[in-house]
């Protein structure tokens, strides 16, 4: 079975990665190193994904400006359609896939 297939359950939707794949890889890139500067490196052990859970996802839902970015994430990666279930499998995708 296919990773994205054992991420993803009839009650929460969409798996964490098939999101990522859709939403985030365009700014943050498929290797979560940023695919354009003043994007977040998801990979650095002192970066984003050193942050708690509930700031993380804080952040992904309602948007965020890293200081010293010249641009700010904007709500949801920019796709209204991600749940809150949704949300919480890309944050799992991202600590399993990027997580130091």
């Amino acid at each position: 079975m296919a990773q994205a297939d054992m991420d993803a359950s009839p009650a929460t939707g969409a798996s964490g990665q098939a999101k990522y794949e859709q939403t985030c890889v365009s700014c943050h890139g498929a290797n979560g190193k940023g695919a354009f500067s003043g994007v977040p490196d998801l990979t650095s052990k002192y970066g984003r994904l050193a942050k708690p859970d509930a700031e993380l996802m804080r952040n992904m839902v309602n948007g965020f400006q890293s200081p010293g970015s010249p641009m700010a994430m904007p709500p949801k990666g920019g796709n209204a359609g991600p749940s809150d279930s949704n949300m919480k499998n890309v944050l799992k995708y991202l600590r399993d896939a990027f997580g130091s």
